[in-house]
């Protein structure tokens, strides 16, 4: 275990000398509000926020922070559900919400370069607007940073035709934990020059640098989209249906998964006006895009049949704009809506698509035998299932201490089905101890000493992953 060092007025005043003093927040208010992120119920204080407005100010504070031994926790938009943002051993608390400029949109190469701390939909939305789109589309697209999707590998519905937010990430400017600033590739489609720098970054949680400059790859965007809801009776049926579609031979641009006692829960918070028939236990949104409407409707028509002898009872279409965005207004604001109802965990689960029947069975399983419920959703697509464990009947004491022993179970079936322990929330403080459920000892400590080799006094971000 590292020994950090508390920081001391001296110390506070060498901030002030690298950022200004506008930039530098110790009262009480302030600390409790960047002390908690959307993770369930925890909360550290930082002894300071810091609102850097360049990487040239982040590069003197990780000097000053890795020179004196005080932790520095990079920020986003505090919208993080694995603790990954949280300061666990106080020190700096470093908020980029400074870095909101989109520097610019390069519509003969198809690039963009943005700060990190730009709103992930204002970016889509200022792309749209020159025809392009950038696909990498979280819930939380409203109020996450683009630099916070980047250090957690987020996704989102369209992930499933599209890709990950890897496809898009060409080249990152990143601000070492000892202070160098680096870029770590080529704004280039190709990169075969040594080990990609990138790519390691993406998902690093900030562990191992703070990006202060993002270049993304766009692509056209669609001129049509169809939206169709498949009812079933059962979940089983309906996570069965998702391999189905892909083996038919259509990719839809999105196909997400939600249970009824979700959508219930929806009705009730977001006042969303929604026939939920009797009889009717799980959902499909089944999307697709692009420029050809009768190409569309074909693939429809397919979907449609794969949907009919899985056991689907009916399919409905989103004949205008706003029913389509009532549905997925529906699907985005679902964490929201089961949050607000009953005390809950949210896990982040991805198996192989056609894993997701064994996947949810089991969950419900693993559920009844220590007494919490579950509401399921998420990027059925790509296998990537969202599991809120919800108190139910249990006791506060089971609530506690043998919950724990529940989410172990949900992770060793998720590996045991060939998946991971995240799809893309991350592993930050909450899952770092179940890592070795998936991962061998020779595997982390590779892991370890890469963090080694970036981070070699361990200030930055410390408390995560491992």
């Amino acid at each position: 275990m590292m020994q950090y060092q508390k920081i001391t007025p001296i110390f506070l005043e060498k901030i002030k000398a690298i950022v200004g003093a506008d930039a530098v927040f110790t009262d009480e208010e302030t600390l409790i509000n960047y002390n908690h992120d959307e993770t369930e119920d925890l909360k550290y204080n930082p002894e300071v926020v810091v609102k850097p407005k360049n990487a040239q100010e982040i590069s003197g504070l990780l000097k000053l922070c890795n020179e004196a031994m005080v932790p520095l926790t990079p920020r986003g938009g505090g919208t993080g559900l694995s603790g990954g943002a949280l300061p666990v051993f106080g020190g700096v608390l470093l908020s980029m919400e400074k870095f909101k400029a989109i520097l610019s949109i390069d519509t003969e190469n198809l690039q963009a370069t943005v700060e990190p701390g730009v709103i992930t939909e204002e970016f889509i939305n200022a792309v749209a607007a020159h025809g392009l789109l950038y696909p990498v589309d979280p819930s939380s697209k409203g109020s996450c940073f683009i630099g916070g999707n980047v250090a957690h590998g987020s996704g989102g519905p369209r992930v499933v035709k599209y890709g990950t937010i890897r496809e898009y990430i060409l080249n990152l400017e990143v601000v070492l934990p000892t202070g160098e600033v680096i870029w770590t590739g080529a704004n280039t489609l190709k990169y075969a020059s040594g080990y990609n720098l990138t790519q390691l970054m993406i998902g690093s949680e900030g562990t191992l640098g703070v990006v202060t400059k993002i270049v993304t790859k766009l692509v056209p965007k669609s001129q049509h989209s169809v939206l169709m809801l498949g009812s079933f009776a059962e979940n089983e049926s309906a996570c069965a249906a998702v391999s189905a579609i892909f083996r038919a031979g259509v990719t839809p641009s999105a196909l997400e998964f939600m249970e009824r006692r979700g959508v219930e829960w929806v009705i009730r918070f977001d006042d969303i006006k929604f026939d939920l028939k009797d009889g009717v236990n799980a959902f499909l949104m089944i999307e697709f895009d692009g420029d050809d409407l009768d190409v569309i409707f074909k693939d429809c028509e397919r979907v449609n049949a794969v949907l009919e002898a899985q056991g689907c009872t009916e399919v409905l279409f989103a004949d205008t704009a706003q029913q389509k965005e009532e549905l997925w207004r529906m699907r985005r604001t679902m964490a929201e809506s089961v949050k607000s109802n009953s005390v809950y965990k949210e896990e982040d689960t991805v198996v192989p698509r056609a894993a997701l029947p064994k996947l949810i069975n089991g969950i419900k399983e693993i559920g009844g035998r220590y007494g919490f419920e579950s509401v399921c959703y998420g990027h059925a697509g790509d296998g990537n299932l969202h599991v809120n464990i919800i108190k139910a009947g249990m006791s506060d004491e089971d609530w506690k201490n043998k919950l724990k022993d529940g989410i172990k179970e949900i992770f060793e079936l998720t590996s045991a089905l060939g998946g991971t322990i995240s799809g893309e929330h991350g592993i930050g403080l909450v899952q770092k101890e179940f890592m070795p459920i998936k991962y061998s000892e020779v595997h982390l400590n590779l892991m370890r000493s890469i963090k080694q080799a970036f981070d070699p006094q361990g200030i930055l971000n410390p408390g995560k992953i491992f």
